[in-house]
């Protein structure tokens, strides 16, 4: 009897749902034995020191932006995305390596740190970074270079091995970039495995930190697995970012940055615009302005159109779904609201009188949906844009920045745009976090992005002359216990207070 063929992936084009490509699944065995080579060859990885590493970084960003119009052809293929969404994807996300090659050293050198009391006054102390030897990316289909660049480059530049398991739908940019990292002749310290879930568990298993960038109930699982484990993890999650726009802002420019930060990618990213709150004096105006740019924008797989495909079948239904139960609750339909003959497409869609009661605004949708919905005022769009599980990123439209930044602080989320959208995302100095159900822990945020693959180590050494013996050591004796005693009162702040009668 034959055995039974070995499992393999079928890769599809999401414009069209003809097939691309087969591959093989890699299972638990194939995952640990990869992991077990990865960790062989991360002692060198790390031996070769910060601009040792930085140096094969800038290798691998010169063959990725060598090899950008076959990467953003691959990307088209497999994610649906139009041409211009995916070149932003296979360029600007060099970013990320170039940031973290050409600060390395400095993060990575040890800190001096300064005495805290009495008790370490008598000790130089250091804190150093000592990078996790193995650390496992899981990857989302949205954005299977970007957020694979997010975590790998400042991993590579700590001196980790990483092993990478992208999208089981869009398993194949990734896997390329990962063969450039190889044809530089770069050290092996990056793999990649291709399956669905038993392979992502057989990773999360294998490493020593797991990035995590998906829906918020994997993640539970994940964190859940993890913590078991006492493995540490950080999660990127779901979102439900809301917009508000008040009654001062530039109308235009509001419009536009909406219309961009809720379809682009199909609204297929984490921080997407999915709920707008507008004050009632400009609710009307801002309703006009963007059914007007929703209608012009130009559907399909073509090199002049704007909105590309989505990536899977299942995410379609979900947005059909929310949009026919807004529908159902009383909501209106001013622009598209249907899905498209053929392919994974969803027409560019525009609701209106919406309220919580409403999936569209409770709901992730990650689809090009834009419900708007009427508010009173400010306080009301602040709570109602509060009122949410997840807490990823909001934007605030209005002229008057400083309210804008009093608005900020209000919002539970982690990040804040004003009169505009997406920019966190590649403002590689600041955190890029979730609160709430939106994730733990955070990437990016300049040394910090690169120091959540290390373990921080604390050494103390002495700067005076060392003694046989240290006065709280063996043997003890009453004389000798008397005089700790009042040192150690001292050394706390008590003794002194008591002899001055304070």
């Amino acid at each position: 009897m034959n055995p039974p063929p070995a499992p393999t992936l079928d890769i599809r084009r999401p414009a069209s749902g003809e097939a691309l490509r087969s591959i093989p699944v890699d299972d638990a065995d194939r995952v640990h034995a990869m992991a077990q080579d990865l960790r062989s060859a991360q002692i060198a990885w790390r031996d070769l020191g910060p601009d040792g590493r930085a140096g094969w970084l800038r290798r691998w960003r010169a063959w990725i932006l060598d090899h950008t119009d076959e990467l953003t052809d691959l990307l088209v293929a497999e994610t649906g995305k139009v041409r211009p969404d995916a070149l932003v994807e296979t360029t600007a996300s060099c970013e990320f390596i170039s940031f973290y090659a050409d600060h390395a050293n400095q993060f990575l050198a040890p800190e001096r740190v300064a005495s805290t009391g009495l008790l370490s006054l008598p000790k130089r102390l250091t804190r150093s970074y000592r990078p996790h030897p193995l650390v496992g990316l899981i990857v989302p289909w949205n954005f299977p270079i970007t957020l694979f660049l997010m975590d790998a480059a400042p991993a590579l530049a700590a001196g980790c091995a990483v092993l990478t398991k992208s999208s089981e739908v869009t398993p194949l940019t990734c896997a390329r970039v990962i063969e450039g990292w190889q044809e530089i002749g770069a050290p092996p310290v990056l793999q990649h495995v291709s399956g669905a879930g038993d392979t992502g568990e057989a990773v999360v298993e294998a490493v020593d930190f797991v990035q995590f960038t998906g829906s918020t109930a994997t993640g539970r699982r994940v964190a859940m697995r993890c913590a078991e484990l006492l493995k540490p993890v950080s999660l990127e999650l779901g979102g439900k970012d809301a917009a508000i726009v008040l009654e001062d802002a530039d109308l235009d420019r509001a419009a536009h940055g909406i219309v961009w930060g809720g379809i682009f990618n199909s609204g297929q990213v984490c921080i997407s615009v999915e709920r707008v709150y507008v004050v009632d004096a400009v609710h009307d105006e801002l309703v006009a302005k963007v059914a007007a740019a929703l209608g012009a924008l130009k559907q399909g797989s073509g090199a002049r159109d704007d909105v590309g495909a989505m990536v899977t079948r299942a995410q379609v239904d979900t947005v059909e779904r929310h949009v026919r139960e807004a529908r159902a609750c009383g909501a209106r339909v001013l622009v598209g609201g249907e899905r498209g003959d053929g392919g994974n497409f969803f027409a560019p869609t525009l609701l209106v009188d919406v309220d919580h009661s409403m999936s569209c605004m409770t709901e992730e949708t990650f689809g090009p949906t834009l419900p708007i919905m009427r508010v009173a005022d400010e306080a009301e769009a602040i709570a109602l844009a509060n009122d949410s599980a997840y807490g990823l990123s909001a934007t605030v439209w209005t002229r008057d920045t400083a309210r804008a930044r009093r608005i900020a602080d209000q919002l539970d989320v982690g990040a804040v745009n004003i009169n505009d959208v997406f920019s966190n995302l590649f403002a590689v100095g600041l955190p890029h976090n979730g609160w709430k159900s939106s994730g733990l822990g955070a990437r990016l945020g300049g040394a910090q992005g690169l120091r959540k693959y290390c373990r921080v180590q604390a050494i103390t050494e002495p700067r005076l002359p060392l003694t046989t013996k240290e006065l709280t050591w063996y043997p003890y004796s009453a004389r000798r216990t008397a005089i700790a005693g009042r040192v150690l009162r001292l050394a706390a702040g008590r003794g002194l207070r008591q002899r001055l009668g304070l």
